[in-house]
């Protein structure tokens, strides 16, 4: 019978050192540490070239602790020692070449970046047990996350409906169901606006972590284009800028309220939250394009019809047309569009950064 030599992977992090002995049906282990720091490895298993001794030695470039967990299997032999000091190593031997049987486990291998990220992640991860057993816990906890399920569901629902009935009537009708929008699913739009005014009262109550001002911003807009230009003049809902206004909406919408769905019952799906965190970079400019195109057209009609103006002195002149403050809206929406365009790109770039952290 030959002593032989194995091949022997390893991978490291800041408080441990792995090794992955390519052995099977090892017999007769003997692993021990020596005083000069250096791992002793024997045993009797099959190997690359059958039955035979294997034995092989490192000399760690530091100082590691005596106790040493292996395990072995039909397939290998699993080492695991912890270093003396928690650090990161340049190599794993004292000797600057690398014996030729020593190879990096793949499998395991994280470079230190990598490494300090895992490590980081598992310090808040114990911190947020830490302070979890502190905290008491909210015995209303499972009320909010059914009353927020629901809320979710039935806008998911309410915005399937209308983005469904817009598309079969768009490949039964083509363009022609584009002056019919309004007429057609103006009452469910009605009710998804009406019940998107508790998005604003819901952070303030505490219900949700989502920001109060941005919410707000997005609830007063639409709600301001659906109810005051929409809503209140005959002559713009007819017009097929409704049509986009609404559909560009719903689109959005049949993505988000599924993925906070999800969330309250701790679910995730990976195809669903990148739907969600990419689809608005493009819809969201878009819709408030549409909603700013839909703002101009209805200028020249609260010009006309004096709508909502407001009377001035004698001095002054008659009224002050609506018109000039829509002008200002105009100004307004745009500002808007970049404080929640800011806002939900920092929410997508948080949501990555901590799915990368979960995945090293």
């Amino acid at each position: 019978m030959q002593i032989l030599t194995p091949h022997v992977y390893w991978a490291q992090r800041h408080g441990e050192i792995y090794l992955r002995v390519e052995l099977s049906d090892a017999k007769d282990l003997d692993i021990s540490l020596q005083e000069n720091n250096t791992l002793q490895f024997r045993a009797q298993a099959h190997g690359a070239k059958g039955d035979n001794e294997y034995e092989f030695s490192l000399e760690f470039l530091e100082p590691v602790r005596p106790e040493i967990n292996h395990k072995s299997t039909q397939r290998q032999v699993d080492i695991r020692i912890k270093k003396q000091e928690e650090r990161w190593w340049d190599r794993l031997t004292l000797q600057e070449k690398k014996p030729v049987f020593l190879a990096p486990d793949f499998d395991r291998w994280l470079d230190e970046s990598d490494a300090e990220m895992e490590l980081q992640a598992k310090e808040e991860k114990i911190h947020k047990i830490s302070v979890e057993s502190r905290v008491r816990k909210d015995p209303y906890l499972g009320l909010k996350k059914g009353y927020l399920f629901m809320y979710n569901l039935v806008q998911f629902l309410g915005f399937s409906w209308i983005f469904v009935n817009m598309t079969v009537r768009l490949l039964i009708l083509g363009q022609d169901s584009f002056y019919d929008t309004f007429h057609t699913t103006a009452d469910m739009m009605y009710f998804c606006q009406m019940m998107a005014v508790l998005e604003v009262i819901n952070p303030l109550l505490g219900l949700a972590k989502t920001g109060f001002f941005p919410a707000l911003i997005q609830v007063a807009g639409r709600n301001c284009i659906l109810f005051v230009i929409f809503g209140s003049l005959e002559e713009m809902q007819n017009k097929p800028v409704i049509f986009f206004v609404f559909y560009l909406w719903s689109t959005i919408e049949i993505f988000r309220y599924p993925f906070y769905m999800l969330a309250c019952i701790g679910t995730e799906w990976k195809l669903l939250t990148w739907l969600r965190y990419s689809l608005w970079i493009p819809l969201y400019p878009l819709g408030v394009v549409a909603e700013a195109v839909a703002v101009i057209q209805s200028l020249p009609i609260f010009d006309e019809t004096l709508l909502f103006s407001l009377p001035l002195p004698a001095v002054l002149g008659h009224s002050l047309s609506f018109s000039y403050i829509l002008q200002l809206y105009l100004v307004l929406m745009f500002l808007g569009l970049f404080i929640n365009f800011r806002h939900l790109y920092k929410q997508r770039k948080r949501r990555y950064r901590s799915r990368k952290r979960k995945v090293h």
